[in-house]
């Protein structure tokens, strides 16, 4: 037997383990070692040259427009390509456009808001509600056929989910919910006056809350199956009943992924387009009156507003809509990073998080 190498006190050295790793990691790679590494390489470096790419691109069209409008862009309700067809342009900021052309996003960036941050709220309950039920409550028989049906609402194109809010959930709702509701809530300002046809903030949200429900509730189911039983197990032996061994031992446990859900859902809320172009109304240079009323998004109007942004001969129409777009990535970009730190701050420990109090 070959006895270790001894340091100066004569044990066994503490860098053996080091040295031994660091002749494993300085070994030579054979051929296929190498084309795998290089593989892997590019493959985790291509989504981050895709976003560089997509963001320089989309930033060096939307310069003209914001040098043209300023901080006006962010402020102002109107948003108009001008006289397309006339001869007179305006000149602003060293900038050239049509006469009459203005561009403020103020609308759109609310619409955008309002309608993804309402249908998250509806969604995260619903979702974590539906999943605690179908992972603790049902009997193992259903499970399955009920996890069917959310996982087939993902699948749902959304302007099928268009098609639906604008015929028939829409109508419903004006004529059967909204009355009401307008009615009971009447002392809270957004919920007075008219509740239009179905089509609205209001609707939109709805319909954009489901279809991010699947998206958190999948998420979420796959993280309540990761509680351990012994801990549960636990929490009922203790006389626990099933609403206080959810609070104590599994929300705690999940809370990080069902934040990281969330956000996911957020993000597919935002940039929705099919859907919300068909159901908001369409409202242009106007904030919504209540939240029944029509309005618009950044992604719908890009959408509405192509066609005629690419007959505008100073190329400013197209510029107005590189720059919508530049602000719906930055309002992406800006709810990833908030929802991680957000994350960050709420994750504690490795172990299981159990011991909040009922």
């Amino acid at each position: 037997m070959i006895p270790a190498r001894r340091g100066a006190g004569g044990n066994a050295g503490p860098d053996v383990p080091k040295a031994r790793g660091r002749r494993l990691a300085g070994r030579d790679l054979t051929g296929r070692d190498r084309v795998a590494r290089g593989i892997f390489l590019v493959a985790a470096l291509v989504p981050a040259a895709l976003l560089l790419f997509l963001a320089g691109e989309i930033i060096s069209e939307a310069i003209p427009a914001f040098i043209y409008s300023g901080w006006g862009f962010f402020t102002g309700q109107i948003f108009t390509f001008g006289s397309l067809y006339a001869t007179t342009l305006s000149h602003h900021h060293g900038v050239t456009a049509p006469h009459g052309a203005a561009y403020g996003a103020l609308p759109f960036i609310f619409g955008t808001l309002a309608s993804s941050l309402i249908a998250l709220a509806i969604a995260v309950p619903v979702a974590v509600g539906a999943m605690l039920a179908l992972t603790e409550r049902l009997p193992w028989r259903l499970r399955s056929g009920v996890s069917v049906f959310v996982e087939v609402l993902a699948g749902i194109p959304s302007v099928a989910y268009g098609f639906w809010g604008v015929l028939f959930f829409g109508p419903f709702l004006a004529h059967d919910i909204y009355p009401t509701l307008s009615r009971v809530l009447s002392f809270i300002p957004p919920f007075r006056g008219s509740v239009g046809a179905g089509e609205g903030l209001l609707t939109t949200s709805l319909v954009l809350a489901v279809m991010i429900v699947p998206i958190i509730a999948a998420t979420t189911r796959e993280l309540m199956r990761t509680v351990p039983i012994l801990a549960k197990e636990g929490a009922m032996a203790l006389g626990m009943t099933p609403y206080e061994t959810f609070k104590v031992v599994t929300l705690p446990y999940v809370r990080r992924g069902i934040l990281a859900a969330a956000i996911l859902g957020w993000a597919r809320a935002l940039g929705e387009t099919m859907a919300v172009l068909m159901i908001s109304g369409d409202l242009l240079n106007r904030l919504p009156s209540n939240v029944y009323g029509p309005f618009s998004t950044l992604a719908g109007t890009i959408v509405d507003l192509l066609d005629s942004a690419l007959t505008d001969a100073t190329g400013m129409g197209i510029h107005a809509l590189a720059a919508l777009a530049c602000v719906l990535l930055l309002i992406t970009v800006a709810t990833n990073l908030l929802g991680r730190l957000i994350i960050r701050r709420a994750a504690g420990d490795l172990v299981l998080p159990i011991g909040r109090g009922i």
